[in-house]
């Protein structure tokens, strides 16, 4: 009977163990032993020193390494694993011990395992295992501030642990990579060595251009898909920088193969140069958190092979003399092919006024591939007073599998010889050439919350993303950023015709749909865009940006109701996080440029059946345009019990019609100013015998798109009570 109660004793023991740490404690399988299947979502780890080591008896030991930190908006959240090196003869169960996170000052952290992890527990003889946790912490914790403690579960003792040991992170810890080292990362768990082959840096006046090179060599025995890592760029005071790496879409390394990512993005000039890092995050969908994979220091700015951009040159013809300017040459996706643009400024600098010249050129890409290009004015202008200049654009197109290295743009000019007069082939004069590297040919990328200036002739604009909105289908999903477009010209003006898409951090390419303004954009005032795509439910918003250039048909920029064929001026903005807040009032809901309000909101059920009656205010901002064709309300009246559901769909209306009954001026329609008695009805005579069962509802105000719907404000209201 003795051994019977002692079992019992232990097992009441182990369910009081799982109740008192059941957040701590680990959710390990039985028999453990086998390694988790691979899957794409598995968190690489980076390398990092050991940091101490803990012995547990016997030939057993724990080792504390890749000890990461990364910064968040508030937080830090910390990354480490533990090696459990097992030299005895039997199996060693994981699940016996447990490691504690704390800070000096005996702060505890809460520690979990990485869910590619929980399934690691039994470590069989004469081998190891390592198992990676991670955890939150404040935002003024460093790494130096860390003690790992490391506990055995132990029942004789009042709180069922026993310390077996702890290691401190020392003060001169430190996670980055030296400039010229490699780094290791486990994909897979297949090593890849990492380097930082070199740094291209180029500057305007709002941004630095950086250019970072990053090698990625096979060291394993398997082939590795490189994940849909985030790339940052980390400055010497702290601050963030986005990177987008070019041709990562379902990247393969096979064993002892070589790969370079180029990564390219924007960071004010007001940052210091010194001390830049880059930093490789990962997120981990399950755990909903940005994990750190590795730092790296930059090293000094590699001396890039002479390129033309920024320079001027002049040349003459009968006319007079010109000066050109190559401003930026740019490789843009488009269908199955890429489009090469050259953007450059023709000024004429002195004393009398000068047409434009009849300009002509073509691309050759390393001194042998002739690329034909097609001249574009995207100024409105017909000649160059003194002083005054004109931007214009070359482009082309390359099948987008084609990589070259220099890429060479020759301007030429038409002849007027009496053979090309009379129909005979056009005859053509060199007369400049802009030489460019193909590892700068690089967008403009825009910082979350920043603005982007165009400053061409008659279409001086602004454009700044306003925010991003995911509306919600069966199987799919409508992802849209609304972007704002102000007129910065002091006449009424036509909006730009854009090309738009979604890259998303795996190097994934949507279309994206672009709302056409068809109004023109009076002085002062913008435009609210739509540019949408259908994306699948996983589509990832972090680390995705949305790239957009104007649009082109033929020889000019495209005019509404045309279809472009390529586009150019392209800049790409950094998307910020989507707002899930639904908000409990009823009050000031925003559908820019919509502002909506209801108000005496009460329901009645009778023989013919439920009725809903609410008064409502639409207002708008006269000052922003925007189309509307796809943008509905959805109003629905849910109730507790599932017993009753209402839904009606309205269009928004511009005319107002100001103080009138709402049901007598439009049923399906939203009108702007303040109405009263908007009525939806459900026609069912049973629900009056559900009178007795009723309690309270919900009112769910949705914003429809395209036929699919985001939920904005929610009220819950009791039945037949009235509510302002």
């Amino acid at each position: 009977m003795k051994p019977k109660r002692k079992r019992t004793k232990t097992s009441i023991l182990y369910l009081a163990t799982a109740l008192i740490f059941g957040s701590a404690v680990p959710a390990f399988a039985a028999d453990g032993g086998t390694p988790p299947a691979v899957s794409s979502a598995e968190i690489s780890m980076g390398t990092a020193p050991v940091l101490g080591k803990v012995d547990i008896g016997g030939s057993h030991y724990f080792e504390l390494k890749n000890v990461t930190m990364l910064p968040e908006q508030g937080s830090k959240t910390v990354t480490f694993t533990v090696t459990v090196h097992n030299g005895g003869s039997s199996d060693l169960l994981f699940i016996d011990y447990w490691v504690r996170l704390k800070t000096k000052s005996g702060n505890q952290i809460s520690v979990r395992v990485l869910p590619q992890d929980k399934d690691k527990n039994r470590i069989t003889p004469k081998s190891s295992q390592d198992i990676s946790f991670y955890a939150s912490v404040n935002g003024t914790t460093e790494l130096n501030d860390l003690i790992f403690e490391f506990i055995k579960w132990d029942f004789s003792q009042t709180d069922f642990e026993r310390k077996i040991g702890e290691v401190a992170v020392p003060a001169n810890y430190s996670i980055v990579t030296a400039a010229g080292e490699a780094h290791t990362i486990q994909i897979t768990g297949n090593p890849v060595k990492t380097t930082i082959k070199k740094v291209l840096l180029s500057k305007n006046e709002k941004n630095y251009t950086p250019t970072i090179v990053l090698n990625m060599e096979n060291v394993g025995t398997r082939s590795v898909v490189v994940p849909g890592y985030q790339y940052l760029l980390r400055s010497s005071e702290g601050y963030m920088y986005p990177l987008d790496a070019k041709g990562i879409k379902d990247l393969s390394i096979n064993p002892q193969v070589n790969e370079e990512i180029e990564l390219s993005g924007s960071v004010p000039v007001s940052v210091k140069l010194e001390g830049w890092q880059l930093v490789i995050v990962q997120n981990a969908a399950d755990v909903k958190l940005n994990l750190p994979i590795a730092y790296y220091a930059l090293p000094d700015v590699s001396k890039s092979e002479s390129v033309d951009t920024g320079k001027e040159y002049n040349f003459s013809n009968k006319e007079g003399t010109y000066t050109a300017q190559l401003n930026t040459v740019q490789r843009l996706p488009w269908e199955d092919q890429d489009i090469l643009t050259a953007g450059f400024t023709l000024a004429n600098k002195g004393p009398e006024s000068l047409p434009i010249p009849a300009m002509t050129g073509y691309f050759m890409l390393d001194n042998a591939v002739k690329v034909e290009a097609r001249l574009i004015k995207t100024d409105k202008v017909i000649g160059l007073a003194p002083n005054a200049s004109a931007q214009f654009q070359f482009i082309g197109k390359i099948p987008y599998t084609y990589e070259f290295g220099e890429v060479k743009l020759v301007l030429q000019e038409k002849s007027s010889s009496s053979e090309s007069q009379n129909g005979g082939p056009t005859q053509a004069s060199a007369l400049l050439e802009f030489v460019h590297r193909a590892e700068l040919m690089n967008i403009t990328y825009n910082n979350i919350g920043q603005t982007y200036n165009v400053k061409s002739v008659g279409r001086s604009s602004s454009f700044k993303v306003r925010e991003v909105r995911t509306y919600t289908g069966e199987t799919t999903n409508t992802f849209a950023a609304i972007i704002e477009v102000k007129n910065l010209e002091k006449r009424f003006s036509d909006m730009t015709q854009l090309v738009a898409h979604f890259k998303t951090v795996d190097g994934t390419m949507y279309p994206a749909t672009v709302s056409e303004i068809k109004n023109k954009v009076s002085p002062g005032g913008a435009a609210l865009l739509m540019l949408s795509s259908k994306v699948p439910k996983t589509f990832p918003i972090t680390g995705t940006h949305i790239m957009i250039g104007e649009a082109v048909t033929e020889d000019k920029l495209t005019e509404i109701g045309k279809k472009p064929d390529a586009y150019v001026n392209a800049t790409a903005f950094w998307l910020p996080q989507e707002s899930h807040t639904v908000q409990d009032r009823l009050k000031d809901i925003d559908l820019a440029p919509y502002t909506l309000s209801l108000g005496n909101i009460h329901t009645k059920i009778d023989g013919a059946g439920l009725t809903l009656k609410f008064d409502y205010e639409l207002a708008k901002d006269m000052l922003l345009v925007t189309n509307m064709e796809n943008r509905k309300l959805i109003v629905e009246l849910e109730d507790d019990g599932g017993k009753v559901k209402l839904t009606k769909e309205f269009a928004f209306e511009p005319s107002t019609g100001v103080g009138s009954q709402a049901s007598e001026v439009a049923g399906d329609k939203l009108l702007l100013g303040k109405h009263k008695d908007l009525e939806m009805k459900l026609g069912d005579s049973e629900i009056i015998y559900l009178v007795r069962f009723l309690s309270g509802y919900k009112l769910h105000i949705y914003e429809s798109f395209d036929g699919q719907k985001k939920l904005l404000a929610s009220k819950h209201i009791q039945w037949f009570e009235t509510v302002e």
